[in-house]
């Protein structure tokens, strides 16, 4: 389980792709905490650290995770956002985040607000069905607020310590995101599902 407060920027140093998957390698000062068979989220996606080496690590995407996730777009040199699982000791300092992703969206609009930094971004109605004003939504595996929704977007707004400490603070209109929306909306929808 992670919280969507990411703990660091890794750089892609390779990717090695067959018809089986991929195997990713990233370059992050994060590997100093991390031993082989642990969990590590990549731009949101919950991957195992196969192999790990001088400053950097591999996980391996299978076909499923590529098909489902933007992580088929990474290339040597894309920024990824990581963050360590959770530990029972620490702060839920964002959200209830599995590292599964739901659905990918595209950044539709970039724009400044006073020192924020609107996005606007396109999703599936698969994913947009969950998705309410103020509430959680994790965008390539960072915890933001919804700000607004309606029935082809929505859109977040992030302050000037998200631009710094997450590979948001670069994007471009055009690019896709990886989403992950909240799970008790989930669990609440299959509930009420059978009563």
């Amino acid at each position: 389980m992670f919280t969507g407060l990411v703990q660091g920027i890794g750089s892609v140093a390779g990717i090695e792709r067959s018809d089986d998957g991929a195997r990713i390698t990233v370059a992050t000062p994060l590997v100093a905490e991390l031993a082989a068979g642990d969990s590590i989220a990549i731009n949101g996606v919950c991957l195992t650290a196969v192999t790990l080496g001088d400053g950097s690590f591999a996980a391996d995407a299978m076909n499923e995770t590529l098909s489902r996730s933007s992580l088929g777009d990474l290339e040597a040199g894309s920024e990824v956002n990581l963050e360590l699982p959770l530990r029972a000791t620490d702060r839920l300092g964002g959200h209830v985040v599995q590292g599964h992703v739901d659905g990918v969206g595209t950044i539709e609009e970039v724009s400044d607000d006073g020192f924020a930094r609107r996005i606007q971004i396109g999703a599936p109605a698969e994913v947009l069905r969950y998705v309410v004003e103020k509430g959680s939504i994790a965008v390539d595996g960072v915890s933001l607020t919804v700000t607004e929704v309606d029935d082809r977007s929505f859109t977040v707004s992030l302050i000037p310590e998200t631009l710094q400490r997450t590979n948001l603070g670069g994007v471009d209109a055009g690019r896709r995101v990886n989403l992950e929306v909240d799970v008790l909306a989930k669990y609440v929808e299959k509930l009420m599902a059978k009563a």
